[in-house]
């Protein structure tokens, strides 16, 4: 039997700094509002899946206070449905946070946890998927969607799959454990292997079951929270984020779960995590090139991701590169250092440079 459409809600999480993205993702204009594959915003694509799954009324986000005017703006979601977290404290916190509001208003929620910046293509493939991880989390259990992986990445968790769930919910299997990010030798063995997915971080438990399993696996996150529940205003909310640990939801939670489940799914997913991955998504490979914006002349040059402002970029000769320009900070870097460019925010933070973060 499906849950009542009444109980279902989604939670998107936009929090996310997107440090790989600079210099297009800043704190006015996050990753999650970037329009890089096909005409909506990552964000506008995640709450078109969050409503096909829960319906409008029914649509929560949480983000950090740093970026909540331009998503708040973005989202067009109510107030009372903004969650906005004074620190970013990882996703434990967050989605407890979440799991803790909409239990108050809804003490039967079954609630599904999305990030803001994956792309999924198959609407109709991906809710089928969500309905059915619904179904089990009605029994408690913790629900994670795994992706079939096509390659040995190493910039993914994988998660290792377990026995089957039961008759009564074919397709699902128990988690036998998660395998955070591997070596290269060690995602190709799991691939040869079998047995193992890509966990894509999108996950469907009751929020009832999501806050049972934080008192038992996390008390420091159960802590944290209780002082929001005993009295929840700005400086509760602000005491609770400085007494958070900061952890994801995986490591403070579901690796200690033993009610921990997960659904295999064939779609297309990409977490687009960064400038290679958001190539790969565009196509770019061997002598293909793409160029996302602006005015661009790419000359005995391959395989280079172009994202121009207002000026000419011109390239010869070259290969694999990102070359990305906002007007105010150029980028040019190697698509296989992609997720180097963390180091150069690192380094724009340490002198002081809040003009370009």
């Amino acid at each position: 039997m499906a849950p009542s459409r009444s109980h279902l809600h989604a939670l998107v999480m936009a929090g996310g700094a997107g440090e790989r993205f600079w210099p297009r993702s800043r704190r006015a204009r996050p990753k999650p509002l970037m329009r890089v594959v096909g005409a909506h915003s990552l964000l506008e694509a995640a709450l078109a899946h969050a409503r096909r799954f829960a319906g409008p009324d029914r649509v929560w986000l949480v983000c950090t206070a740093e970026n909540a005017a331009a998503i708040r703006a973005a989202s067009g979601l109510p107030r009372a449905r903004m969650l906005i977290e004074p620190h970013g404290r990882n996703t434990a916190m967050a989605v407890g946070f979440a799991a803790a509001r909409v239990a108050a208003v809804d003490a039967d929620a079954v609630l599904a946890v999305l990030p803001a910046d994956h792309v999924i293509p198959d609407a109709r493939a991906f809710a089928t998927a969500l309905q059915r991880a619904a179904r089990a989390a009605e029994t408690g259990a913790l629900v994670t969607l795994g992706i079939q992986p096509t390659r040995p990445e190493t910039g993914y968790g994988y998660i290792q799959v377990g026995a089957a769930a039961g008759r009564a919910h074919p397709g699902l299997h128990r988690v036998r454990r998660f395998v955070e990010k591997p070596s290269a030798a060690v995602a190709a063995r799991m691939l040869r292997a079998g047995g193992h997915l890509w966990n894509a971080g999108i996950f469907v438990w009751t929020a009832a079951s999501l806050l049972a399993e934080i008192e038992c696996c996390a008390p420091d996150l159960a802590e944290a929270l209780a002082l929001l529940r005993a009295k929840p205003t700005r400086a509760a909310l602000e005491r609770a984020y400085r007494r958070a640990p900061s952890l994801p939801i995986d490591v403070a939670v579901l690796e200690r779960s033993d009610r921990v489940w997960t659904l295999p799914v064939q779609f297309h997913w990409s977490d687009v995590g960064n400038w290679a991955s958001l190539a790969a998504e565009l196509g770019v490979a061997g002598a293909r090139s793409c160029v996302v914006g602006g005015d661009a002349l790419l000359e005995d040059s391959a395989g280079n991701l172009v994202w121009g402002h207002d000026r000419l970029i011109a390239l010869l000769g070259v290969e694999g590169l990102a070359v990305v320009d906002t007007g105010d900070a150029l980028l040019v870097a190697r698509l296989d250092r992609s997720s180097d460019v963390r180091r150069v925010v690192a380094q724009l933070r340490k002198r002081g440079r809040r003009d370009l973060l």
